[in-house]
């Protein structure tokens, strides 16, 4: 048989800050899971860009928006926003942006561990 396991956002096994937002990660039995919080005015290309030094994110994210709008642009000029209750998957080679006056609050399954961190 096997065991239940869980952990909170609240106690993560690590947080990033970043100019308007940050980032927490747990890992559980192997399994990656982040939570990011992306304040109003947050953009990607303003606010990551310096702290990774890539021209676009190259980040691959899989995840679930529980509040706020996100816009994105990929590298080939498609666009797309999500809400509330969007699940997504943004390949890599995009910008991303907060929509509105609400703060952007979504979870990663499996991806979001490298996010706004500096190169190794």
């Amino acid at each position: 048989m096997g065991t239940v396991l869980g952990k909170s956002f609240a106690t993560p096994d690590e947080s990033v800050a970043f100019p308007n937002g940050t980032n927490n990660v747990i890992r559980l039995d192997g399994m990656i899971y982040s939570k990011g919080v992306f304040e109003p005015g947050w953009r990607w290309s303003n606010d990551i860009k310096p702290i990774v030094q890539t021209d676009s994110c190259q980040e691959h994210h899989r995840g679930y928006v529980i509040s706020g709008h996100l816009g994105v642009r990929m590298n080939d000029g498609e666009e797309a926003e999500f809400g509330p209750d969007s699940v997504l998957d943004i390949p890599p080679g995009h910008e991303g942006w907060v929509i509105g006056n609400e703060p952007v609050v979504m979870v990663e399954f499996g991806s979001g561990e490298n996010f706004a961190k500096p190169p190794a």
